[in-house]
C-alpha cells in the first residue's frame, strides 16, 4: 500500500508542477519516469542498488601500470606520440565544473582564485594557451557546468574574450525525494532541484553536439579532469601512453597516503573497473586497494560517442537547509564497466604531481605554493 500511495502522490505532484519549472527541468534532461521508479524503493533497497553484486576483489598487481620515467626511451616515444596527436588537433579537454563550492563560501569554484589574480577557470585557459604556444593549436576546452554554474562561467568567458575553442554544456537535473519516496520541498515549499552527478558527462556531452562535431572533424581523444585538480594538465607523455596501449580508456591513479579514501580500481567478476567506496559490498576492506582514482580519464572519442550503457544511480542522503532529503546520482567512473580501462599510476609529489585536489579554502591556502610551482614548470605563464 505504501508503494502504491507514494507512486500516486508523486505522480500527481509531478503532474501539477508549474509550467516554468517543467520547462526548466525538461531543458536539462529531467526524466519523471525515472524519478517515479526511484521513489518505489527509497531507503529499502539502498544497498542492493548502491553496492556491486557478484565477486568484488582488490586489483591484481598487473592491473596497475606505472607511467614511464622521464628520460627513458619509452617516455620519449610516448611524448612524441602525444605531441603529434595534439598538433593534429585530435584531443579535447573536458573539465568537470558543475556544482557550487559550498566549502568555499557557496561561490562558483571555477571563479575562485587558485592563485592571486588567476581563477581556476583562468588556469585552464592558460593551459590551453601554453599548448598553443608550444604546438600552434588550441585544443577544444569543454566545461561541463551545472544549472547553478553555467551562467557565471559563460559570463566570465565572455569577459575574457578567449580566442580558443571553448564551450560549456550543462549536466542533467532531477528533483529530491523524501525518505518516504514523496516529492521533497525546501523551506519555501518549493521542489528541490539538483544536478544528477558527473556521470551525466557522456550523455550530456553527446546531447550538446560537441562530441559528434569533434569526431567528425577527426578528434580522437577526450581528456576528462576535475576542475579543482590543477595537476591533471594535458601531458603529451600521458597522452602517448594512452594512444600506445590501444585501448578505449586510461584512468590515472595515485598511491594512497595516510587516511586517503576514494574510488579505486577493482576486479569485478574478473573484470577491471573503477568504483567509488559507496559501491563496495558491505565488509569489503578498502585498505586492500593500494591506489585510488584521481577522476582523470583519457577516452577514445569514438567509443565515448557510441557509449550505450545502463547507469547505476546511487542513493545518497543530502542535507538541504535543516531537512534531510534523498537524491540519486551517477558516477563517471562507472563507464569503466563498459569500456575496459588501463590503470596508469602517476606521480603525486613535486612538480611532476598529477593529483592536486582543492576541496576547501584551507586546502587551497596550503596548496598555492605547489600550484604555482607546477604551473610555472609546465609553462602556463609563458
Amino acid at each position: 500500500m505504501r508503494a502504491f500511495t507514494t507512486r500516486v502522490t508523486l505522480h500527481q505532484d509531478l503532474a501539477n508542477l508549474p509550467e516554468p519549472l517543467v520547462a526548466r527541468l525538461s531543458a536539462r534532461g529531467f526524466d519523471p519516469r525515472l524519478l517515479e521508479q526511484w521513489a518505489l524503493s527509497v531507503g529499502r533497497d539502498r544497498d542492493a542498488r548502491n553496492c556491486l553484486s557478484g565477486v568484488v576483489e582488490p586489483p591484481r598487481p598487473e592491473d596497475i601500470v606505472d607511467l614511464p620515467v622521464p628520460g627513458s626511451s619509452e617516455h620519449a616515444r610516448h611524448e612524441s606520440l602525444g605531441r603529434e596527436a595534439l598538433a593534429r588537433g585530435e584531443v579535447a579537454l573536458c573539465v568537470l565544473a558543475g556544482g557550487m563550492a559550498t566549502r568555499m563560501g557557496g561561490v562558483v569554484k571555477a571563479l575562485v582564485e587558485a592563485l592571486p589574480g588567476k581563477t581556476f577557470l583562468d588556469m585552464r585557459l592558460l593551459e590551453m594557451d601554453a599548448i598553443h604556444r608550444q604546438l600552434g593549436v588550441h585544443p577544444p576546452l569543454w566545461l561541463m557546468t551545472s544549472e547553478a554554474t553555467n551562467a557565471p562561467i559563460r559570463e566570465a568567458l565572455a569577459a575574457r574574450g578567449h580566442a580558443g575553442d571553448v564551450a560549456t554544456f550543462e549536466q542533467f537535473v532531477s528533483i529530491r525525494l523524501t525518505h518516504e519516496g514523496e516529492l521533497f520541498r525546501d523551506e519555501h515549499g518549493e521542489p528541490s532541484v539538483y544536478a544528477t552527478g558527473h556521470g551525466d558527462l557522456p550523455d550530456a556531452l553527446r546531447a550538446s553536439g560537441l562530441l559528434d562535431r569533434f569526431v567528425a572533424a577527426g578528434g580522437k581523444t577526450v581528456w576528462i579532469a576535475n576542475l579543482d585538480n590543477l595537476g591533471a594538465t594535458v601531458d603529451p607523455s600521458v597522452l602517448g601512453f594512452h594512444l600506445a596501449h590501444g585501448g578505449p580508456l586510461t584512468v590515472e591513479v595515485v598511491d594512497k597516503v595516510g587516511t586517503d579514501r576514494g574510488g579505486g580500481p577493482l576486479r569485478w567478476n574478473g573484470r577491471r573497473i573503477v568504483a567509488e567506496e559507496v559501491r563496495l559490498p558491505k565488509g569489503f576492506d578498502s585498505a586492500t586497494v593500494p591506489v585510488f582514482s584521481t577522476n582523470t580519464f583519457l577516452v577514445r572519442a569514438s567509443d565515448l560517442a557510441k557509449l550505450d550503457m545502463k547507469w547505476t544511480y546511487v542513493e545518497v542522503e543530502k542535507k538541504v537547509g535543516a531537512q534531510k532529503a534523498v537524491q540519486f546520482e551517477r558516477i563517471v567512473n562507472e563507464m569503466t564497466t563498459a569500456l575496459e580501462p588501463v590503470m596508469l599510476r602517476v606521480p603525486r609529489d613535486g612538480v611532476a604531481a598529477r593529483f592536486l585536489p582543492v576541496k576547501d579554502v584551507s586546502e587551497l591556502e596550503r596548496r598555492r605554493g605547489e600550484i604555482e610551482a607546477i604551473a610555472r614548470a609546465r609553462g602556463l605563464f609563458g
